[in-house]
């Protein structure tokens, strides 16, 4: 009989299923949300933020993304088995059991569900939508090139919902919109980029998406409009909200770096999408999070 795992390897493989190291690339938009909302707040005269408010956004922003990745694991657990680039993950590779992935996908949707009742009754009505959303991205892939485009909708969901978690109602400016349009396109953009290396592979399976559709230079035209459009939204944040120096700062920052993220990704030559995937968008989600704080609570 083999031995159960340590109970601390369970828990690094669960997180390994989930990539919890990827909450990089969404929780620190949601929290810049958070401190703007703070900041509309009180400048109504509100209130603002506590620290337990703060806790359960930041609870709720991981549980919701928890049940999403593991619901992504489970449905594509055959797709990952047939592609050498993830037949090693968790679930393909038996390191998790289908069981225990379907259990931590369960809890952490009802958790969501929990927290956004403990945020009010505006959060609470909103949760199971947006669990629609986050839940729904994973199928997409298989009938529309779009699945890049929810992906985006799914993680721009994070501020604008933060935003809603602070103020409690949805009377808010249309900054929290801008802001989600700026996470929407810089998460389509580099999902697009990061499918690439895909692109053989889906032809052969079927599935769909830009590349697939587009070809690897019509994919990376699209990606790099959409990023456009993110310097462009979070632009109009600095506008509206007349942020000052330091926000400024962050978006030509952000800028800079999504320029060199698309110089570094060329037609037949993929060597470094990882770089752009994981090192450089984590600079840009903590770099616009830094620089929000400052603009809006220093």
């Amino acid at each position: 009989m083999t031995a159960a795992p340590a109970p601390w390897l369970v828990v690094r493989r669960l997180g390994g299923l989930v990539r919890f190291s990827h909450t990089i690339f969404g929780l620190p938009f949601a929290l810049a949300a958070v401190a703007l909302a703070h900041r509309h707040a009180l400048a109504r005269g509100g209130a603002g933020l506590d620290l337990g408010r703060l806790a359960l956004i930041v609870l709720a922003f991981t549980a919701a993304r928890t049940a999403a990745m593991g619901f992504n694991r489970i449905v594509d657990r055959r797709i990952d088995a047939a592609n050498p680039r993830t037949a090693m993950r968790e679930l393909p590779a038996g390191l998790v059991s289908l069981r225990a992935a379907v259990l931590l996908t369960v809890l952490s949707a009802v958790a969501f569900l929990g927290f956004a009742w403990l945020l009010g009754p505006v959060p609470l009505l909103l949760a199971p939508a947006c669990l629609i959303v986050v839940l729904a991205y994973s199928l997409f892939k298989r009938f529309s090139w779009s699945a890049h485009l929810v992906l985006g909708l799914a993680l721009a969901l994070a501020p604008g919902g933060a935003w809603v978690a602070v103020t409690g109602d949805l009377s808010a400016p249309a900054t929290p919109l801008w802001l989600m349009l700026a996470v929407a396109t810089w998460v389509a953009g580099f999902d697009i980029l990061y499918s690439l290396q895909d692109e053989a592979f889906d032809r052969e399976q079927r599935l769909h998406s830009i590349p697939v559709r587009f070809g690897t230079v019509g994919a990376l035209v699209f990606s790099a409009l959409l990023h456009v459009g993110t310097v462009a939204a979070l632009v109009v944040v600095h506008l509206r909200e007349g942020l000052g120096a330091a926000h400024a700062v962050g978006v030509a920052l952000i800028a800079a770096i999504l320029v060199y993220e698309h110089a570094i990704v060329r037609p037949g030559d993929l060597s470094r999408v990882d770089k752009a995937f994981f090192d450089l968008n984590g600079y840009i989600s903590m770099a616009y999070l830094a620089c929000a704080l400052v603009a809006t609570l220093v």
